[in-house]
């Protein structure tokens, strides 16, 4: 079963307190997203330690419930 966008945001949210999250529908089918998340926690992380605390976040739904997620992320906005 495909995973809403707004239980990934939801999830985000929760896990990375603070962040603010944008969640794109690639496919239209519910299982392809594109998020962009800008949280102060990732100041100072490396794109790969911001990517794990999403990944984290999302308490290992990936690859299950949740199909794709292309990542943007970013400790504030340019």
């Amino acid at each position: 079963m495909p995973m809403a966008a707004e239980d990934i945001i939801r999830l985000i949210k929760e896990g990375i307190p603070g962040a603010e999250v944008q969640i794109e529908d690639l496919a239209g089918d519910g299982d392809h997203y594109a998020a962009t998340v800008v949280a102060a926690a990732f100041a100072g992380k490396s794109k790969i330690q911001q990517h794990q605390m999403v990944y984290g976040a999302l308490g290992g739904r990936m690859g299950g419930e949740l199909h794709a997620l292309a990542l943007t992320t970013m400790a504030q906005r340019p």
